[in-house]
């Protein structure tokens, strides 16, 4: 997407971003980087629910035939759910506070994708764990980044298999004390004893390399990759990527738009400017309905030369590839009547990442009175799940989950 967002801006031609495609993605699996699936992949391990060392196994060889590896996983983990019904351990057992604690430290320590913010709450509920946002938020003013992964950095989870995968992230954060090792694993065993029987290393025995730094000199420090904003725009929260970056202030006039595609085609023509705060609504779990990623629209602001100098925000979700200054995740939505629904163009936004801050620049009683003559739109599915899907799903930020 990058890569069509700089053909529209002239910085590539067209045998040039042929040659991109054909390169991209070019196997079977799924991304190669810390986006959303292999981001999701750790959390899994982390969680305890699947064995250790699965998550960063290629799916496919250079000549795209199955991992000999990922078949002898599948045999594994097979083995391991009849183990585990045998001795009676439920997926309850494994899902506890603790073990998302773990997870989530996991998602910071790699550099994880957004959604794993939405997903991890999501999950939770349904593990019947009380989890809120700001406990994923908190962890991350304590875990560092250690993981020198794409997006944010020149390595893939290929990489991170071959110095010993998620085991040794997990060992380094347990001797930092920033994980439990007591948590009840998918192997009948705890993470501890995991570790220990595996014979995990430590960072520094490792030798030369540059996948993993340590968590005393790490790729960022604790509270520098995903962040949980407030403000009078996002009274509940929303969520901003930074993956080591430093972004502490940017302030512009909005530009809005109600739909991913009206943006979209925007950003193509060459139409937006530098220096604006790009708005999309009306794209989370009740307005879409379903809350889409906000890939277009985001890659191609990167590809024409815009990451660094438009901000984006949404009540929409991100792919785990996008970068630049995006804040998702914005609730309330505009279809529950969210103060992103009343943002005008030419209204100046600022956000100040330090002070964990959005805010719509208008008076307080400007707000209010825009609020209160607001109106939702038509919606935009009127029969069938999709419209059952919109009256019962919750807010982003409790996860946006039905019931």
């Amino acid at each position: 997407m990058e890569g069509i967002g700089s053909y529209a801006a002239g910085l590539l031609d067209v045998e040039e971003l042929y040659k991109l495609e054909c390169l991209a993605l070019p196997g079977s699996g799924s991304c190669s980087a810390m986006f959303t699936a292999c981001t999701m992949a750790a959390v899994v391990e982390a969680l305890g629910m699947s064995l250790p060392m699965t998550a960063t196994v290629s799916a496919a060889t250079s000549s795209n035939e199955i991992e000999p590896q990922k078949l002898s996983d599948v045999d594994a983990s097979v083995r391991a759910l009849f183990a585990m019904m045998e001795k009676g351990i439920k997926c309850r057992d494994i899902m506890t506070r603790k073990a998302f604690e773990n997870a989530i430290a996991i998602v910071f320590a790699l550099g994880g994708s957004t959604n794993a913010v939405l997903h991890l709450l999501a999950l939770a509920h349904e593990a019947e764990v009380e989890l809120e946002i700001f406990d994923i938020d908190a962890i991350g003013k304590r875990v560092p980044l250690i993981a020198n992964l794409s997006p944010h950095g020149p390595h893939h989870m290929a990489d991170l298999h071959a110095v010993g995968g998620l085991p040794v992230v997990m060992r380094a954060l347990l001797d930092a004390s920033l994980i439990h090792g007591d948590c009840i694993t998918v192997t009948g065993k705890t993470v501890s004893q995991n570790l220990a029987e595996a014979k995990v290393p430590t960072i520094a025995e490792l030798g030369a390399q540059t996948v993993l730094l340590p968590v005393s000199a790490p790729v960022s420090p604790p509270g520098n990759h995903i962040i949980v904003l407030r403000g009078n725009i996002a009274s509940e929260s929303a969520v901003m990527k930074l993956s080591g970056k430093e972004v502490p202030f940017f302030e512009g006039p909005a530009r809005c738009f109600d739909s991913e595609m009206d943006a979209f085609e925007t950003i193509m023509a060459g139409k937006l400017e530098k220096g604006v705060v790009l708005v999309i609504r009306y794209e989370g779990p009740k307005g879409a309905p379903g809350m889409p990623e906000m890939l277009s629209p985001g890659a191609a602001l990167v590809g024409q030369g815009l990451g660094e100098h438009v901000a984006l925000v949404t009540d929409g979700r991100f792919s785990g590839a996008s970068h630049g200054i995006m804040i998702g995740h914005v609730t309330p939505e505009a279809a529950d009547g969210g103060a992103i629904a009343v943002v005008r163009d030419g209204d100046l936004i600022r956000i100040e990442t330090k002070g964990q801050n959005i805010q719509l620049l208008v008076e307080e009683a400007e707000l209010a009175q825009r609020l209160a003559e607001w109106s939702p739109p038509p919606a935009k599915t009127k029969v069938g799940v999709l419209k059952k899907y919109a009256k019962l799903v919750t807010s982003a930020h409790y996860g946006a989950v039905c019931g």
